[in-house]
């Protein structure tokens, strides 16, 4: 008995019919994963690069950049010592889009992969069943 057979049975009944249609996936298109996973890294990206903007301001506007120099100018012992010159808001955003743009390709590639490993994978699971219940 599958689990969604022990589901459906602990389920109580509603009066009238209920019908059941089990689907098994058995293909994957290339394409289309391939789409989907660049739309989901391109989100990803965008995400990732409004997130470190958010962050650097913030971090800005708290004042980490002055104490940080502050304690390195104590440590090294360099009055003109600036972290900010190191880590520039054009800097950090470069860096970041850089990133942003390796992870959609990755995703991209991965998701097709994944499609390809799955499509050659049915030859021998079978797919993977899925019930729908019309209730």
């Amino acid at each position: 008995m599958s689990i969604a057979e022990k589901l459906q049975s602990k389920t109580p009944r509603r009066s009238g019919s209920s019908k059941q249609v089990r689907l098994r996936l058995v293909h994957i298109d290339f394409w289309s994963a391939m789409k989907v996973s660049a739309v989901l890294g391109l989100v990803l990206g965008i995400v990732q690069v409004v997130v470190v903007f958010v962050m650097w301001s913030l971090l800005q506007v708290v004042g980490l950049f002055g104490k940080v120099d502050e304690v390195m100018r104590d440590i090294l012992a360099d009055p003109e010592f600036a972290i900010t010159s190191l880590l520039s808001l054009p800097q950090v955003m470069m860096f970041t889009l850089l990133v942003a743009v390796l992870n959609f390709v990755v995703i991209t590639v991965l998701g097709a992969v994944v499609a390809v490993l799955y499509n050659l994978s049915v030859r021998l699971t079978g797919g993977l069943q899925v019930g729908f219940a019309n209730q």
